[in-house]
């Protein structure tokens, strides 16, 4: 699944959608882009993007391409391992076809957790200095949507929805 990334320009909503539309938007911009904040919208936090131009026909290295794999341990009782064993194509790969469907379960639900801390630190990151920010942080904490919208209300229109936005699935 592709993370969902929001530009800011100061107080300016610039854009939000995956890595390669943020990158286009923020190209076209040109020299602006550089004071741009950038936000992963599943965690809030800050990040950054190459804007260099990549070349469709850059010569790709000989065999298989680094897929991240790390070999790791796991503990399961002897039961699990004698089910995993019985599985087509081995333990690890019935492993990863768990995870993955774990993954694409869970990735329609936002955990309320997740949903306040990726709120606090974009808030942290672009509304530290507004007014009701910090009162406005423990209404988020507290679950409180109301008291939450009331304190953000006088905040830039792009800076207050994307918070919104991101604490929605905390206060359901």
């Amino acid at each position: 699944m592709e993370r969902t990334l929001t530009a800011f320009a100061g107080d300016l909503w610039i854009a939000t959608g995956d890595e390669a539309e943020v990158r286009d938007a923020l190209r076209a911009m040109g020299d602006d882009a550089q004071a741009v904040l950038l936000f992963d919208d599943a965690t809030g936090r800050q990040v950054d993007i190459d804007l260099r131009a990549r070349s469709a026909d850059a010569p790709r290295g000989r065999g298989r391409p680094r897929l991240g794999v790390q070999p790791r341990e796991i503990t399961l009782l002897p039961r699990h391992w004698d089910w995993l064993a019985s599985q087509s194509g081995g333990a690890s790969a019935t492993v990863r076809r768990l995870v993955e469907a774990a993954r694409k379960a869970d990735a329609d639900k936002p955990s309320p957790r997740a949903a306040m801390d990726a709120a606090y630190h974009f808030m942290t990151a672009i509304a530290g200095d507004r007014p009701g920010y910090e009162a406005a942080i423990r209404a988020l904490y507290a679950k409180d949507e109301q008291l939450f919208n009331s304190l953000s209300q006088d905040w830039p229109s792009g800076i207050r929805d994307h918070a919104r936005a991101l604490a929605g699935p905390a206060f359901g």
